[in-house]
């Protein structure tokens, strides 16, 4: 029982490893459509200036998120003992 459960596990993690291995070693399938289209590059005006800027908002949001749980964790000074001395 215990050697089927190790090997069905180990199984399923060599499935998961390969899977897009094998996909992206596989060649693509030619079409005569496909082959036809050319790719063409576009200019845009409206793009946005804030490039990067999110990235400094989610680091100030995740900072907080520590030290809400730190804070959350460390507790109050409920340090008084429970037993009746």
């Amino acid at each position: 029982m215990r050697f089927g459960k190790i090997s069905l596990a180990a199984i399923a993690a060599a499935s998961l490893v390969s899977a897009p291995v094998m996909a992206a070693a596989a060649p693509a399938a030619k079409s005569t459509v496909a082959s036809k289209v050319k790719r063409t590059a576009v200019v845009r005006s409206d793009e946005n200036k804030l490039s990067g800027g999110s990235g400094v908002v989610v680091a100030v949001l995740a900072a907080a998120a520590v030290i809400g749980g730190i804070v959350i964790a460390s507790g109050g000074n409920n340090n008084t003992p429970t037993s009746p001395r």
